[in-house]
């Protein structure tokens, strides 16, 4: 007895889509119901702008100044330590041991935030409580 083949062309198989969209489609509808969303807000902020007229005059301050590179300089004296211990020791040197003298903070708009806490720390060990923040005017923020 004699077995024929056939040697014909062989299809080739198929790979059915439907099935596999109908389970993500389920599983998309289950995530979208399932899923809570929490509503973000931005922050919107403006930065501080003052009338020059407007400011007080301290006759008592102290300005520090922090550059964007984190050095500071309190009256024009550059500090050589970036410490909050320096920092305290040359506040107490320039307010002069009196602690009704004014802090003020100018720092560079690229200023790390750290560098300004760290004047806040050291004006707060230092005696000193009254503390500001120097401002432009809006036409100076233009330029």
């Amino acid at each position: 007895m004699r077995m024929h083949f056939r040697h014909g062309s062989r299809d080739e198989p198929e790979i059915n889509l439907i099935p596999f969209i109908d389970v993500l489609l389920v599983v998309l509808i289950f995530l979208m119901l399932s899923t809570t969303y929490s509503k973000f807000t931005e922050m919107q902020l403006r930065l501080p702008v003052a009338d020059v007229e407007a400011q007080r005059d301290y006759p008592k301050e102290v300005i520090v100044a922090v550059s964007s590179d984190g050095r500071y300089s309190i009256n024009k004296n550059v500090l050589p330590d970036r410490s909050v211990e320096a920092v305290a020791v040359a506040l107490a040197a320039a307010s002069g041991g009196a602690r009704d003298n004014v802090v003020i903070i100018s720092a560079d708009a690229n200023a790390s935030h750290q560098s300004v806490i760290t004047v806040m720390e050291a004006a707060r060990r230092a005696g000193l409580v009254q503390i500001t923040f120097a401002t432009q005017s809006a036409a100076q923020a233009g330029r």
